[in-house]
């Protein structure tokens, strides 16, 4: 049985998760014995909104990482037992980059197991990119060096070993980098106090530990849990003026999608994506934002009084699966002071130019659509694909000439799972969308790293490859699909 047909019959499941149960739904298939589930319903356990929200530290120089068991972030008052980048910390550092900087930046393994480093959004080289093949090993180190070539934006940071990455994340290993440049300063967008952080990510905390056990259903849709953190505070809120804030935002969830919205109902605007600034504002009321995602806002507190409460939530949304099917707040803003602003954001922020799909030499074509359960030898397994293959360290997948332009298909028109695919080594920019939402999205409007296809819908990606030449991988950004295989790799020559 195909998911697409398995899913019509998932709806009574759904149905009865949202009471609290688990749907636990199995359907076996003919002779090739395929299995497949409509996966674990893991609701969020809102809590009270009393922490403040926490910030990590912000490093301009003296680069330098240290995985380890630590103790670190906030759950109802009490630190976990976590994976960190520094003692103490659930989160790494923060980097601030400076276009045209040379970094260098040793990691020192302290871990029991193997690990590295991916900068994602990076354009680095291939040796330095942190690939799943490119490991650590358990009290060895690591120095990584390449200079900082992206435009101003937001990228990040965390460990890549084949088969481990959605532990070690869930565990804690994470953080963002800021890139900033000329362009972007001379808008004098807000900062300081005015520009906020946040790494939304969920967790499924058991005692004092983050627990990260998945079962087939959790590999199928992706491991979600019932707590949701920000920056490694749970449920936290923070502090605002009646003014503009520029706030920047990554989902570093495994698998969760965030369906982004202000409780009191106001619009904000869309300044920036993975890739940096987008050439015009785009105002919108609501946003939804994959995995690996990030966002660039300018959220608007004036006209609000004093102690007024006003959450970040996830609103629903349909996604053809467990995803979505409930409303959550996420964190509370509150208002302490009234203030007047004089910032107006600018009608143009940057000049991004349109790359015309009369330049691409080659199109290539990527189905990922065909997902399932396994059985063999005895064991079951997922079997998360693209193009019916599974990641192969030794083999390369797709060969591209350097200084060219492709346009690559993500075709995910007969899936019923959500896939938010990611391209080491390039940014890239968004086409077309056909089927589902069937329409470029307002922060699809920019540069892109990572793209969300929903179910039934295929997007189209035209991407300038650069002489940064050798092997990369591309892959979907829910980590358990990505632990699972679903992982090509490709050749810059």
């Amino acid at each position: 049985m195909k998911r697409n047909q398995f899913i019509k019959l998932s709806a009574a499941g759904a149905a009865y998760t949202l009471i609290g149960g688990y749907s636990g739904l199995l359907s076996s298939c003919s002779k090739d014995e395929n299995i497949t589930s409509a996966g674990d319903y893991i609701p969020v356990t809102e809590g009270s909104f009393n922490t403040p929200l926490a910030f990590p530290k912000v490093m301009q120089s003296n680069f330098a990482l240290t995985p380890q068991l630590t103790a670190g972030g906030n759950f109802k008052n009490n630190s976990l037992s976590v994976y960190g980048y520094e003692a103490g910390s659930i989160l790494g550092p923060t980097f601030q980059f400076t276009k045209g900087q040379p970094v260098s930046i040793n990691v020192q393994n302290q871990l029991s197991d193997v690990s590295n480093v991916h900068w994602h959004g990076l354009s680095v080289p291939s040796m330095m990119d942190g690939q799943p093949h490119q490991l650590i090993q358990s009290g060895s180190f690591f120095l990584y060096s390449y200079t900082v070539n992206e435009r101003a934006t937001l990228c990040w940071y965390h460990p890549h070993p084949h088969g481990d990455t959605a532990r070690q994340v869930m565990k804690g290993l994470a953080g963002l980098i800021v890139v900033t440049d000329d362009e972007e300063n001379a808008l004098n967008l807000p900062g300081g106090d005015r520009e906020i952080f946040l790494v939304i990510q969920d967790k499924r905390i058991s005692g004092n530990e983050i627990s990260y056990s998945p079962t087939m259903n959790d590999v199928m849709t992706g491991f979600m849990g019932e707590s949701v953190f920000v920056n490694g505070i749970y449920a936290p809120y923070h502090e605002v003026s009646t003014v503009q804030y520029r706030i920047r935002v990554l989902n570093g969830s495994n698998a969760r999608i965030y369906h982004l919205a202000l409780s009191n109902g106001k619009s904000f605007a869309v300044i920036g994506s993975d890739g940096g600034l987008l050439s015009t504002p785009q105002t919108v009321n609501s946003i939804l934002l994959g995995p690996g995602e990030r966002l660039d806002l300018i959220v608007d507190f004036s006209g609000q009084n004093l102690n007024d409460e006003i959450f970040l939530l996830s609103k629903t949304f349909d996604a053809g699966t467990a995803q979505g099917l409930q409303e959550f707040r996420i964190m509370k803003f509150v208002v302490n002071k009234i203030e007047s602003d004089s910032f107006q954001l600018p009608s143009a922020l940057s000049l991004i130019t349109l790359l015309p799909e009369s330049q691409s030499v080659a199109s290539r074509n990527f189905d990922i659509s065909n997902q399932g359960m396994n059985m063999s030898g005895g064991h079951m397994h997922g079997s998360h694909t693209i193009n019916d293959l599974s990641y192969d360290e030794s083999r390369i997948d797709e060969t591209v000439a350097k200084n060219t332009i492709e346009v690559w298909t993500f075709d995910n028109g007969q899936g019923t799972e959500p896939h938010p695919m990611h391209l080491h080594g390039v940014q890239f920019q968004v086409l077309d969308r056909t089927g589902g939402r069937n329409a470029v999205q307002p922060h699809e409007t920019g540069w892109k790293d990572t793209v969300l296809v929903m179910p039934y819908e295929k997007v189209r990606v035209i991407i300038p490859f650069g002489a940064n030449t050798g092997s990369f991988v591309f892959h979907c950004h829910n980590l358990e699909h990505e632990d699972d295989g679903m992982m090509l790799q490709y050749e810059i020559t």
